[in-house]
């Protein structure tokens, strides 16, 4: 292992989405929600804006921590946007903004960005990075986005769209990391951790059925 301490990873995102892909990949954080106000932060690209939003959320977490001398404690900010037709979107106003943007996106493409900050709290080293995929819309039916925008979904995601969820069947296809589109993209974390110099395998946990008890593993 290439920190001598156990380390403990803290997710500053409520996106249950989020936490369930780590999860899936061995790793179980802790969650501590940011409190930004992202309508307040503004940016010209799409890529400046989702790594302003994950720098601010990882700090604004960072600063409700205290370094402990059993542990290294890392912080993980990460937020999502797309950019499609010149626009920048996050999550949809209300429902009309979610059925007006499917009625555009609907046969067309976009790239969905998602901003990585990783804070390592008794180092006070930082590392950032967007990551950027592609993503193709299904050219689905007036019926269809009604259905979808009902069930409350797109109102909760970054471009009003997920390929975990209901939404997965309305894309065609991506081009990158579909963990991107999740909203964090796990090469990156594992290009991040390197920067720190972690390695992604010290954050992987054994989680017994039901995830009653939690064992590292090595």
């Amino acid at each position: 292992m290439s920190n001598s301490l156990p380390l403990r990873l803290v997710l500053a995102s409520q996106s249950p989405a989020r936490r369930k892909l780590l999860q899936a990949a061995g790793i179980e954080p802790d969650v501590l929600v940011s409190g930004v106000d992202e309508s307040q932060v503004t940016a010209d690209r799409a890529e400046d804006l989702c790594l302003e939003l994950a720098r601010l959320k990882a700090l604004a977490v960072l600063d409700r921590l205290r370094a402990t001398p059993d542990e290294r404690t890392l912080v993980l900010g990460c937020d999502s946007v797309l950019a499609f037709d010149g626009e920048i979107l996050g999550k949809p106003a209300d429902a009309a903004d979610a059925t007006e943007r499917w009625r555009r996106m609907r046969g067309r493409s976009g790239v969905l960005h998602t901003g990585h900050c990783l804070v390592d709290v008794v180092h006070k080293a930082r590392g950032e990075a967007v990551a950027s995929t592609t993503v193709h819309f299904a050219d689905i039916s007036d019926e269809e986005i009604a259905a979808y925008v009902a069930t409350g979904e797109p109102l909760a995601v970054a471009g009003a769209f997920t390929i975990d969820g209901l939404g997965g069947a309305f894309l065609t296809g991506i081009e990158g990391d579909p963990g991107t589109v999740v909203g964090l993209s796990l090469p990156l974390l594992r290009r991040l951790l390197a920067e720190l110099e972690l390695n992604i395998t010290d954050l992987w946990t054994k989680v017994a059925p039901g995830g009653q008890e939690v064992e590292h593993l090595g």
